[in-house]
């Protein structure tokens, strides 16, 4: 990774943080991108302060405008595009299939589908003119399976495995490897927020706990290390991977 440039969208918080800054001590050069100016801003600087290198970069992931000025600005700053990691994404309203709104359904899909979708469009571009590279896509443990009350969310994180298949075979030969991880439950400031403002936070907690395999969390480090070592030398013929990150959870 030294000297290679990497962008993680989404790298204000969580996974997303956790991995731009394991891509900085792996050497990297790192742009970090979010709509959160002050947590992208904060990542940075973490990363910096452990010797690396990093800049900030806001991007709203599902505006087509905003993610092209970020691989231009990437390209600006570092000369070029080694490695993506298209993390950004919401969770949304929780409703059942009849009760999603609209409004509700097209700001999930808009940043979790449409925004990955954005991303590799204008990563790949690049990647195509400069000898390849390699992406991985943020799905989840519920783009493999349904989740009562998430219908945009799973659906929006299917869509992604679909999309990560489809460039994988598209791409392959042009030197560019396009796989995903699948995260299970993760130890996040947004989970955590989440679930303390729920009444029955500690059985929710219990239950989620209860239905992992291996008894517990996720930590974001955890997923972070999983995608770099995807974007590494190490996994060059891992191509269209669908990696579960999740604890086992998917293995039930």
């Amino acid at each position: 990774m030294i000297g290679k440039t990497a962008l993680v969208t989404g790298g204000g918080s969580g996974i997303g943080r956790s991995a731009a800054i394991a891509f900085g001590a792996a050497g990297a050069n790192v742009v970090v991108a979010d709509v959160d100016e002050a947590g992208g801003e904060e990542t940075a600087a973490l990363i910096k302060d452990a010797g690396g290198k990093a800049i900030f970069v806001p991007a709203d992931v599902s505006r087509s405008n905003d993610v092209e000025s970020m691989v231009e600005a990437t390209i600006a700053a570092y000369g070029g595009l080694n490695c993506a990691f298209n993390n950004a994404g919401i969770q949304g309203a929780l409703d059942q299939t009849a009760d999603c709104t609209e409004e509700n359904w097209d700001r999930i899909t808009g940043i979790n589908l449409k925004g990955v979708w954005l991303s590799m469009k204008y990563e790949i571009t690049h990647m195509l003119k400069n000898g390849g590279g390699a992406i991985v896509n943020n799905s989840s443990n519920f783009g493999l399976v349904g989740s009562n009350g998430m219908p945009a969310y799973s659906a929006a994180k299917h869509g992604v495995i679909g999309l990560t298949k489809t460039a994988a075979l598209e791409y392959a030969q042009s030197g560019i490897r396009v796989n995903a991880v699948c995260p299970g439950p993760v130890q996040t400031p947004l989970v955590d927020k989440i679930l303390s403002a729920q009444p029955d936070a500690d059985s929710i907690i219990d239950s989620i706990k209860e239905r992992e395999p291996i008894g517990r969390f996720g930590q974001p480090e955890e997923i972070a290390t999983a995608v770099v070592w995807l974007c590494s030398p190490e996994a060059s013929f891992v191509v269209g991977a669908i990696l579960p990150v999740d604890g086992g959870f998917v293995a039930q």
